[in-house]
């Protein structure tokens, strides 16, 4: 029957099944060979079913050659692959006869051939069936060899990871400090603190690692006179972490300070030798004088350039440091040069709480904390300050944790975040409504909340009170909070005594304009 004449197939349709695979098979065959998609044009008219097996072995045996054709003149055109041996040329050879299943007696040779051929390459082939020349594969090699950093590289790379990373997104242009790391330690009565950075543009420098644990160092002390074993031993287990995040830096100059705490204990300089004996760390006892400079100094870039007269102070947790500033017309590139009166309160938040009791701090015992403070202000003789008339010209700075977690109290953080608090600006009205807001609470409130915890509860009403006593003493319709202290202070002063900023301002200037810029100082 003629497979195009559209009658009813016999026996149900039997023979259609078979006429419709070997279309299918035929049709195939032919489009890739560049012939007509028409099926029925690859049988004579005339010779019917029986002379089906024999057009699909010729056409079997056409492909084949065809193909054999196509390999040579690749290899012709492609002579690395010879050259490559025989695995990479197996995908082409796969009539070979130690690759090639037998053939079934009762299936034409070069049908089978071929469709063993599709199977055995599918997975190596392109879309278009062609094995893959192996000049692509060299060059493909080529070019990620090429890509992949060296190690010189790979060490570059990772030194400048810190620079991009930072809060300075301009680091890279000060290529000559970046290997300029600086460290600044600070080991009080309630904390030990840990600052490394680099220096970025004139008077900025970013942070590359920080520590900071609450350590009670002077725990006891008011009682005792000495630091108590307990409390040594939380220090130095802080001071193993720091000494371990100094080793793995290469730190060209690193300053270590104690305060209060290692200054009025009998025992401080037995201490000190054994954190050097445990950790390696040679600390330093700094006097008062220098503690309050180096909190002027580690606050300077948050009193703007319209302020005449500031108060800035450092409640600690064994002193409280009380600088007056004042400002002419030559301001000074370090604002400690401009420190007129200052002053050091032998009483911290530590020290206080544990005279009158930091759990339940009645308004009584609140204002008996701020009487005695009062009473230390008073010795303390330093003539008015000019612009005491609520001028924009006089404002307060306090850097400690109990201004600090004033601000974050008025913010309502859910958690203490140093970038909303640091340079924030509060009234008068707004401090006097936190400070009566954390009287009303009880200890389990203040511990509950998110910016004081169960570490500070019992400490952050003595705080209010030392700040009350300065506010009195001092009043101004404005207070701003920082959170930074004695290590930017070190950090600063290391960096300007290196002159690591006026090497940046000179690599900007060219030599003619840096002779120019020197004449006209």
């Amino acid at each position: 029957m003629d497979p195009d004449s559209g009658g009813k197939p016999p026996n149900g349709g039997a023979s259609a099944v078979e006429r419709g695979e070997a279309r299918s098979s035929r049709r195939r065959k032919a489009k890739r060979n560049g012939k007509s998609r028409d099926a029925s044009a690859l049988i004579p008219e005339g010779t019917g079913e029986a002379a089906g097996p024999a057009v699909r072995t010729q056409e079997g045996a056409a492909v084949a050659a065809t193909r054999k054709r196509k390999r040579r003149r690749a290899k012709s055109r492609n002579p690395e692959q010879q050259a490559a041996g025989p695995l990479a040329d197996r995908g082409a050879h796969s009539s070979d006869s130690s690759t090639t299943p037998p053939v079934p007696a009762d299936r034409p040779a070069g049908a089978s051939q071929g469709r063993h051929r599709r199977k055995k390459n599918r997975g190596s082939r392109g879309l278009q069936g062609r094995p893959l020349a192996q000049i692509k594969s060299a060059a493909a090699v080529t070019s990620k060899s090429a890509s992949a950093p060296s190690s010189a590289a790979k060490e570059h790379r990772g030194r400048s990871a810190h620079g991009n990373s930072g809060a300075d997104a301009g680091f890279d242009r000060h290529e000559h400090l970046r290997d300029d790391l600086y460290a600044a330690l600070d080991l009080g009565t309630n904390n030990c603190r840990l600052l490394i950075a680099q220096p970025t543009r004139p008077g900025h420098f970013r942070v590359v690692d920080a520590f900071s644990r609450i350590v009670r160092l002077g725990e006891g002390l008011g009682a005792s006179g000495r630091l108590s074993a307990d409390a040594m031993d939380r220090a130095v287990e802080a001071l193993k972490i720091c000494a371990a995040k100094l080793a793995t830096r290469p730190i060209r100059r690193m300053r270590l300070i104690a305060t209060e705490a290692c200054r009025a204990a009998e025992n401080g300089e037995e201490f000190l030798a054994r954190v050097t004996a445990e950790t390696g760390l040679d600390l330093e006892i700094i006097d008062r004088e220098t503690e309050a400079r180096l909190a002027v100094s580690g606050c300077s870039s948050l009193v703007g350039r319209e302020a005449r007269s500031v108060v800035l102070f450092d409640i600690g947790g064994g002193s409280s440091e009380i600088a007056v500033i004042r400002i002419g017309d030559n301001r000074s590139n370090r604002l400690a040069n401009h420190i007129t009166h200052w002053t050091s309160l032998p009483v911290g938040v530590v020290t206080l709480s544990e005279r009158h009791g930091g759990r339940d701090v009645t308004p009584d015992v609140f204002a008996a904390m701020v009487g005695e403070v009062e009473g230390m202000l008073e010795r303390f003789h330093c003539p008015p300050v000019p612009a005491l008339q609520g001028n924009e010209d006089f404002h307060l700075i306090g850097t400690s944790g109990t201004v600090t977690t004033l601000a974050g109290v008025h913010l309502g953080l859910p958690r203490y975040d140093r970038r909303k608090v640091d340079g924030l600006w509060l009234s008068d009205d707004e401090v006097s409504a936190m400070q009566a807001r954390l009287l009303s609470w009880d200890f389990s409130d203040r511990a509950a909340n998110p910016c004081i915890g169960p570490d500070r509860a019992d400490l952050v009403l003595a705080g209010c009170a030392i700040l009350e006593a300065i506010r009195r003493r001092w009043p101004s319709e404005r207070m701003r909070v920082a959170d930074r202290g004695l290590r930017e202070g070190l950090l600063t002063d290391m960096m300007a005594d290196d002159g690591v900023w006026r090497r940046t301002r000179a690599r900007r200037f060219g030599s003619g304009q840096r002779e120019e810029a020197g004449a006209n100082r």
